[in-house]
């Protein structure tokens, strides 16, 4: 009897050992910088870095088109006004005298005469006066 528990106690022990083995080289497969968990790890470290680098030239390129967005809106701001300054001088020229040609003639003249706004509709100030600028001349 004592025999057949040694061969038992044998085989269990050979048992456990092969099994130890199997689990060994699973592990060393799992953590093998190239196929397992660890190699994962690296690319997606790699892919954060990448990721990391994009993300900061994206940000770059976010603000300098944002100092260029608002060079032109302030040169655009610029012209504007002076626009508004060319068309209230345009104003205070006299009338052409003679203009027997009417509409054909005021516009190969290059003056159109305006309508004048009625009384009631509210309107007796030019649009272009009525903003008001702060600060930019």
């Amino acid at each position: 009897m004592e025999m057949i528990a040694d061969i038992l106690l044998a085989a269990g022990a050979f048992g456990a050992g092969f099994y130890c083995f199997v689990l060994s080289r699973r592990l060393t497969r799992f953590t093998d910088l190239e196929k397992g968990v660890g190699g994962a790890v690296a690319v997606l470290s790699a892919q954060v870095d990448d990721l990391t680098r994009t993300l900061e030239a994206a940000q770059q390129a976010a603000g300098k088109s944002g100092e260029t967005l608002s060079d032109l809106t302030e040169r655009g701001e610029q012209v504007a006004h002076r626009l508004e300054l060319l068309i209230a001088s345009m104003h205070d020229l006299p009338e052409v005298a003679g203009n027997s040609g009417g509409a054909a003639g005021a516009a190969a003249s290059g003056r159109v005469k305006s309508p004048e706004p009625e009384a009631d509709s509210g309107f007796a100030e030019p649009v272009f006066l009525r903003h008001s600028r702060s600060g930019a001349a």
